[in-house]
């Protein structure tokens, strides 16, 4: 088995970890409403690349008002 000769320092240990961290992913800001979205998602006020797709509740109030 195949052991150390020896103790690696906690400076090497943490520069070996230095590219561990979680890096966020990428967020989309919808232009029309400034939200911030997940890429490839529809907003939660039915926007998707510059378009309106979906209705929302409030959307259909406004509608029959």
């Amino acid at each position: 088995m195949v052991v150390p000769k020896k103790k690696r320092s906690r400076k090497l240990r943490g520069d070996g970890r230095a590219h561990y961290a979680l890096v966020p992913k990428g967020w989309t800001v919808i232009k029309e409403t400034g939200e911030f979205v997940p890429p490839h998602r529809v907003s939660p006020q039915g926007w998707y690349k510059g378009e309106k797709i979906l209705q929302t509740k409030a959307d259909r109030r406004s509608q029959n008002s």
